[in-house]
């Protein structure tokens, strides 16, 4: 799961970065021109925690996520932007992307265009995404027609190409396209900025989250409603200090200022919803382990996300519901009362399943 974090300059981007990737002190230095930060960080889940209390094990493992934060560029009044398509081609193989939008107020940080309007730097960046978009398919049209022959399977690309050339002039993305799941192959390859699920992060200043108000927020949220674009608001530097506290005085903190979930927790909870993914777990005294999967995925598939061989001799999958162990406190009482079940390979495994493989190869 990889996500990319995309801005204008002076956003904050960064610091969701050191968040997302629990940096313990201080700062990561911003992504340059030709440069971007990589790096990677866990999905918390509450359940993950409970079963490694309950079983002690050697090892945990949480799920993950990997973020590439790119440099952030400048847009004039005109909206023009400077250096974005270079910058955002770093983020194609990204399997989503987050903008991070500028709220907080701060006349040492200046905003490139002199006030803060996130609504107003959603456009643009949405803008420069499409204009990159264009960019590439122009190309590559230009390529095939520059060629000796064209050939059939170069033709049926052009006007694929076309067809999504003319969804971008007319201010579309390409994920809102009606494409068949073939065509969506097809265009796979070019790793299109304007068909990744996007996710819009506010980043607040403290009083801005006290009040739970900035600048163009009705605004924002109409326009995002209307692009189909998730919005989260935090308020990344407070969430990064709280963060880096011992258990005890962060939830002091986060009781005091009244968040009731970590920003991390919030944000990676909405890129798995964005992206359409569950987490199955596996538990025993060696390892509880989460495991990432497409929501819809069968028991047998899923078997395979832990190794091959056991979905190729998968015989039954044990199933109990992560609920039953946490009410009952233990396996052994899960199983007195019922709550214990066995399923075959096309069970559609569910967000929290805790399972357990039968296999033979």
């Amino acid at each position: 799961m990889k996500i990319g974090l995309v801005g204008l300059n002076q956003t904050g981007k960064t610091t969701l970065f050191d968040l997302m990737t629990a940096k313990k002190e201080g700062k990561t230095t911003a992504a340059g021109k030709g440069s971007a930060n990589i790096g990677a960080g866990i999905v918390p889940d509450h359940r993950v925690d409970f079963l490694s209390a309950l079983y002690k094990p050697k090892k945990t493992t949480y799920a993950r996520i990997e973020l590439t934060d790119v440099a952030g560029f400048s847009v004039s009044e005109a909206g023009h932007s400077s250096g974005a398509v270079k910058f955002l081609n770093d983020v194609r193989p990204c399997d989503a992307l987050i903008h991070v939008l500028r709220a907080f107020e701060s006349g040492a940080v200046a905003h490139d265009l002199e006030s803060v309007d996130p609504a107003r730097d959603l456009e643009a960046v949405e803008t420069e995404m499409l204009f990159a978009d264009l960019e590439m398919i122009e190309k590559r049209i230009s390529r095939i027609k520059a060629g000796k022959k064209i050939t059939k399977e170069h033709a049926d690309e052009i006007e694929l190409l076309e067809r999504c050339f003319g969804k971008l002039e007319k201010g579309g993305a390409i994920l809102d396209m009606e494409l068949t799941a073939q065509e969506r192959t097809a265009i796979s390859s070019f790793a299109f900025l304007t068909e990744k699920p996007r996710l819009a992060v506010v980043n607040m200043d403290e009083g801005q989250w006290a009040a739970r108000d900035y600048t163009s927020r009705a605004a924002l949220r109409e326009s995002c409603a209307k692009q189909g674009i998730p919005l989260l608001e935090l308020c990344a530097e407070m969430e990064l200090e709280i963060s880096r506290l011992e258990d005890e005085d962060k939830k002091l903190f986060m009781d005091d200022m009244g968040i009731e979930k970590p920003g991390v927790t919030i944000v990676a909870q909405a890129v798995y919803e964005l992206l359409g993914l569950i987490s199955f777990l596996t538990c025993g005294e060696d390892e509880v382990r989460a495991w990432t999967i497409d929501k819809g995925t069968i028991a047998r598939k899923a078997a395979g996300k832990i190794h091959s061989d056991i979905e190729r001799g998968f015989i039954r999958a044990e199933v109990v519901k992560y609920e039953a162990i946490s009410e009952f406190g233990s396996m052994a009482k899960v199983k007195e009362k019922g709550l214990f079940r066995l399923e075959g390979k096309e069970y559609v495994v569910e967000d929290g399943d805790i399972i357990n493989f039968r296999f033979n190869v």
